[in-house]
């Protein structure tokens, strides 16, 4: 479903001169620009966004990019974001992950997955929109920590929680291409 957003667009000329490599990139990847183009009415935030969070935190953190690129695409999946799945299929395999790991998100206890990444999609479960009661048990947090320290998992469930958060703000403000099968719409 393509987004119908009632927010005001900025259009790519008016756009701050940092935000047309995002719009460019957009364009070219999903042909809908929506999010750039409302995310342009407050340059500031979507610089902390591009940068203090993905470029700070997200590549540059504790936690290994592969088990980032995992949780994410786990994520879209779950919340349904066809936008964030096609860019999230990308950036999993630039981080390394082979389509076979990609295609097995949706049955990750079964798939390619060593202990480690398989618990950190367990996390993303409980961390995702679509479990409104989600909470880490202590057989889970046992699981965790046999491959991640604490501060790994306070990132971990940061990066998560501003992902969902993000998630929630793309779909109530309508800015990008839902799949069929969105449970959140």
């Amino acid at each position: 479903m393509q987004p119908v957003t009632p927010f005001n667009r900025v259009p790519r000329d008016a756009l701050d001169p940092a935000l047309l490599p995002m719009w460019d990139a957009t364009q070219a990847l999903h042909g809908d620009t929506t999010f750039v183009e409302v995310m342009g009415n407050a340059p500031a935030v979507t610089r902390w966004y591009t940068d203090s969070f993905y470029g700070d935190l997200f590549h540059s953190g504790r936690v290994d990019r592969k088990v980032l690129e995992l949780v994410r695409l786990r994520l879209a999946n779950l919340h349904g974001c066809a936008f964030c799945n096609r860019s999230d299929r990308l950036a999993a395999r630039a981080a390394g992950l082979s389509d076979a790991e990609i295609d097995a998100i949706g049955d990750y206890a079964a798939g390619p997955f060593d202990a480690r990444q398989q618990s950190a999609l367990e996390l993303a479960d409980v961390m995702a929109l679509t479990n409104l009661k989600g909470a880490v048990s202590r057989p889970l947090y046992d699981r965790l920590k046999q491959h991640f320290s604490d501060a790994e998992l306070v990132e971990l469930g940061v990066v998560m929680a501003v992902l969902t958060g993000m998630a929630k703000f793309i779909f109530a403000y309508d800015l990008v291409e839902k799949e069929d099968y969105c449970p959140l719409v």
